[in-house]
């Protein structure tokens, strides 16, 4: 019997890459070369969306009806990409977003990942939910920092637990582990979930701690409300606590409204990242980047904004600053790139990136992110001038 897992296109699933092969030009075609390398459960696990899918077509939507205006004769005799995040130097304005369990791509899964991030001098957001321990993607980051004489920030992205105890079990290794920043995962707590896990993946940093898992009965007088999972869900009082546990800068991710944006600032938060999750969450929810003026706007300058959910092309990077944002963070196309040539996969899909960045910028006029404004973006779905 042929044991080798089967691929979302009925083949045997194919092992990573040791090279990148020439005719991958974008993030585009590792995405679909990656349909080859991995398990169809984990493919399809990966690129679904809530529900009908809406949210996650519509990520994309909001980028595409933005029209760039180019701005010609601009001195880039200077022109860079830096910029000081969170008091940490950044060389170019995307970071390697939280995505679980990443050895569904790759045996090495985060280990590669935050290896092609120091690389590209860039920086990662490890999950919660990683397949290798926090702390052996810190050792990883480090020796590969050493090694190259590159970094980036590293940050870790922390999902509330069920007792306070054990979220603070998480936050003291991270901060022991040398993480810089705590990202608080505040939208994703209730969400609905069916992928089983393949045998050897699993929420490492998890262990020994009780997990919620919730299934209500046909009979049951409670479906969601009134049961474990929606007593725990995060509140303001979990921030204010978490804000008294840590000297670590402390970002909310999860945000699309301007008053939870405006009050989670109040309540200490040093950045805000606007994100519907990759559109895995609720069906129909607004897109980051329609909502960006208008949280920028409801924050002090001092706080950063960050975003995710849809970002695919160095263009998409540029109207997200555009809009407002410091910084945008990748998910999906980390695993594509890792399914098919791990580490370097990932650090070729970001150079990729980075690459089409500059030629935006060069395009457009934009020698510094401080020259990428409004003035660039023409929209026949909304105004963009009129929501800053």
């Amino acid at each position: 019997m042929n044991s080798t897992p089967l691929n979302i296109l009925g083949t045997p699933a194919q092992p990573p890459l040791q090279s990148i092969p020439t005719n991958i030009a974008s993030l585009a075609d590792y995405a679909s070369l990656a349909r080859e390398h991995m398990e169809a459960g984990a493919w399809a696990h990966i690129e679904s969306g809530a529900d009908q899918q809406l949210t996650l077509a519509h990520n994309r939507a909001a980028f595409d009806q933005l029209r760039l205006c180019p701005q010609a004769l601009a001195d880039l005799s200077s022109a860079h990409t830096r910029q000081t995040l969170l008091n940490e130097p950044l060389h170019w304005p995307v970071l390697l977003a939280p995505v679980a369990y990443q050895r569904l791509a790759h045996p090495e899964g985060e280990l590669a990942a935050v290896r092609a991030a120091m690389a590209m001098r860039t920086g990662m957001v490890v999950s919660t939910l990683s397949s290798h321990s926090l702390e052996d993607i810190a050792q990883a980051a480090q020796s590969a920092a050493q090694e190259l004489g590159r970094s980036g920030p590293l940050w870790f992205q922390l999902y509330q637990q069920a007792s306070r105890e054990h979220t603070l079990q998480l936050v003291r290794r991270a901060e022991a582990a040398g993480y810089t920043a705590l990202m608080w995962t505040v939208d994703a707590h209730i969400k609905r979930s069916s992928y089983p896990l393949p045998p050897g993946v699993e929420a490492v940093n998890l262990r020994g701690m009780p997990q919620q898992r919730h299934s209500a009965d046909l009979m049951s007088e409670q479906i969601l409300f009134g049961t474990e999972l929606t007593r725990h869900a995060p509140s303001w009082d979990d921030l204010v606590w978490l804000r008294a546990q840590t000297r670590l800068p402390l970002i909310v991710k999860g945000v699309l409204s301007p008053q939870v944006a405006a009050r989670a600032a109040e309540l200490g938060a040093d950045a805000v990242v606007v994100s519907n999750h990759g559109g895995r969450v609720l069906d129909g929810a607004v897109s980051p980047l329609e909502v960006l003026p208008a949280i920028r706007a409801a924050l002090p300058g001092s706080i950063p904004l960050l975003m995710d959910s849809g970002v695919r092309l160095g263009t998409d990077v540029l109207k997200a600053v555009a809009m407002g944002a410091s910084t945008v963070m990748v998910g999906r196309p980390q695993m594509h790139a890792l399914a098919v040539a791990g580490m370097l996969g990932v650090a070729h899909m970001l150079h990729l990136l980075r690459a089409e960045l500059e030629l935006a910028m060069a395009q457009t006029g934009c020698a510094t992110l401080a020259d990428i404004g409004p003035q660039l973006l023409v929209s026949q779905a909304f105004s963009v001038e009129s929501q800053l």
